[in-house]
């Protein structure tokens, strides 16, 4: 059998490991039954299902109509370390790092770091647009999280509060 699309091949892969992953980690929960879920059903459902996608992906990936193969494109670094930097940023600036004394710089500082340094995955950044997204990701956030759900949590640097 030849392979004909190495896209679904791999995403296929991707999605039993992820859903098989699901499904083990869900059975240290208790389960429970359909008419009494546990805290585990869902997961456990949810990651069954994923795996039984990621086999018929994977299986259907020999019968692709591709004409070039679909091959798999080369691996782009540059956006995933932005990405995963980005967030990496965001979860350090809302709560801080109290082990290295690092302080919260709250929820508008951190979205502001995330869209920006997101931003420059695009092969074509912009900083003006960042900014301009980044702001209207705050007020919204600000508006929504804040105003309207009443949560707690730092939202500006605890050093301009007092």
């Amino acid at each position: 059998m030849k392979l004909a699309s190495q896209k679904d091949f791999f995403s296929g892969l991707m999605f039993t490991i992820v859903g098989i992953s699901f499904a083990v980690g869900a059975t240290s929960f208790t389960v429970g039954t359909a008419s009494r879920m546990g805290p585990g059903y869902f997961p456990l459902l949810l990651g069954i299902l994923l795996a039984a996608l990621g086999i018929l992906i994977t299986v259907l990936s020999f019968r692709s109509k591709a004409p070039d193969g679909d091959p798999v494109g080369a691996f782009a670094w540059r956006p995933l370390g932005y990405i995963l930097g980005a967030n990496l940023a965001f979860g350090a600036l809302l709560v801080g790092l109290p082990s290295i004394g690092f302080p919260a710089m709250g929820l508008i500082v951190a979205i502001y770091a995330l869209v920006i340094i997101a931003g420059m995955a695009r092969p074509k950044h912009n900083l003006k647009e960042s900014v301009i997204l980044a702001t209207i990701l705050a007020v919204a956030s600000y508006g929504g999280f804040v105003y309207m759900l009443n949560l707690q949590f730092p939202v500006w640097p605890a050093f301009l509060n007092s």
